[in-house]
């Protein structure tokens, strides 16, 4: 089975959640499974800024990049995060190989606009090629991928973690697709964790302004990767990252399920 773990936030910042999380996606892979992990860093990435004196400013969640920004990115992301992910899971046992979008022409992106918006070197990606990640997998290892991907103008594009991890799914014809954040599933309303969610029911959410801020661009990349046939796809809190080994085995009893409709 195919199976692409898209991780970030307190899975990466808290020392016990990433331990916990790298141990199960080093027991997904020592079951067989083919695992790709494709991660964000935007908490890190955000403290570095503010280190160099860079303030930060999202539009729909997604951050806009200066070309100065865009370094300290591949800097952070393509560098301390990458290295620190590939580090935790073979503590755990497994193989790991970490790289950009960029590397190999993996993924490439075009520059993204949002409602009008020039967001600078943000990309879409716009082009995949899993080559690279099967040749990873057919030597039993787990590819371990930052959000950085390269234009056709030869320019780094940030891209946002979680379309990143969508199109990684999509094109490596993946059976599952799963989301490790930092709070407990996509919430209604009421504040509490709706356990199945359709696509459309998330538009109208975000329509109502019920779901905003990063969690837009989370679902945006969960309709992509339901439209491009991944099987299913999970929003999982980072904290129960333990049941990653556990997804195909038994009910889960925490998150939010999203199905296309």
């Amino acid at each position: 089975m195919t199976i692409v773990i898209k991780i970030g936030g307190k899975a990466i910042e808290d020392a016990e959640t990433l331990r916990k999380c790298a141990r199960a996606i080093a027991e997904l892979a020592q079951d067989g499974h083919r695992v790709a992990v494709v991660h964000g860093g935007g908490s890190e990435l955000t403290r570095m800024l503010k280190r160099l004196g860079k303030e930060s400013r999202f539009v729909d969640g997604l951050r806009v990049t200066d070309a100065e920004t865009r370094d300290v990115a591949l800097m952070v992301l393509g560098g301390m995060v990458n290295k620190k992910l590939v580090a935790a899971i073979q503590a755990a046992g497994m193989p790991a190989v970490g790289f950009c979008g960029g590397d190999g022409m993996s993924f490439r992106a075009r520059r993204k606009h949002v409602h009008g918006h020039d967001l600078g070197f943000v990309g879409e990606v716009c082009f995949a090629e899993p080559c690279w990640i099967e040749a990873l997998w057919s030597q039993g290892g787990i590819p371990v991928l930052a959000s950085i991907a390269l234009g056709a103008d030869g320019e780094y594009y940030n891209v946002n973690a979680d379309e990143m991890a969508a199109a990684c799914a999509a094109a490596c014809r993946a059976h599952a697709l799963i989301f490790l954040t930092d709070v407990p599933g996509v919430k209604d309303a009421s504040g509490s964790v709706v356990p199945w969610l359709s696509t459309r029911q998330a538009q109208e959410m975000a329509a109502g302004a019920v779901i905003s801020g990063g969690m837009l661009p989370k679902l945006h990349a969960c309709r992509q990767a339901l439209q491009q046939g991944v099987g299913r796809v999970r929003i999982l809190p980072a904290a129960e990252g333990e049941l990653l080994a556990e997804f195909y085995r038994m009910k889960i009893p925490c998150g939010t399920e999203v199905t296309y409709a």
